[in-house]
């Protein structure tokens, strides 16, 4: 099984976090609309109280395994499809 999913999602989370740290994202608007883990971190404590590498490596992670999940969900369609006669 070849993980391409998961490697565009890591990347896309890798993005993601770059583009936060650069300052260009005003506010943190598209930090907090794409990183899953700050949804929950928001409902629970104040974000600031946060490390903002932890929730970097968090947002990396969770992407990738979201990719994961992608590309298992993918395998396992086509290993169904490929042995059926």
């Amino acid at each position: 099984m070849r993980y391409k999913f998961t490697t565009i999602a890591a990347l896309i989370g890798l993005a993601l976090c770059l583009y936060n740290s650069t300052g260009y994202d005003p506010h943190n608007m598209v930090f907090f609309m794409l990183s899953v883990p700050a949804w929950f971190v928001d409902l629970f404590i104040d974000v600031h109280e946060v490390s903002v590498m932890l929730m970097y490596v968090l947002t990396i992670a969770t992407w990738a395994l979201l990719g994961l999940i992608a590309d298992v969900m993918v395998y396992r369609t086509s290993s169904k499809t490929r042995y059926r006669a």
